[in-house]
């Protein structure tokens, strides 16, 4: 039986997965698709001033665009692994 070490596991987790991450980009950070992608214009809106956005309308921007903070964060530690 192999025990693996905490930095192993860590590693194995899904959000740790590029494969996974840019899947979760495609599908949940996307969708709905038309007429635009949802995350678009939920950032369209922000940089437009934000007017009328609600509770719901934050919370939503935050739910499609988890994915994208993930995959920035996966990338960010990669190069920096690099660089050291």
């Amino acid at each position: 039986m192999r025990v693996e070490t905490p930095d192993q596991s860590k590693s194995r987790s899904i959000i740790n997965r590029p494969g996974m991450l840019v899947l979760f980009c495609l599908t949940l950070g996307l969708a709905p698709f038309t007429p635009e992608p949802h995350i678009w214009g939920k950032l369209r809106w922000i940089w437009g001033g934000a007017v009328g956005m609600k509770s719901i309308d934050w919370f939503d921007t935050l739910l499609h665009g988890w994915p994208w903070l993930l995959l920035l964060r996966w990338l960010v530690m990669k190069a920096v692994r690099k660089l050291t």
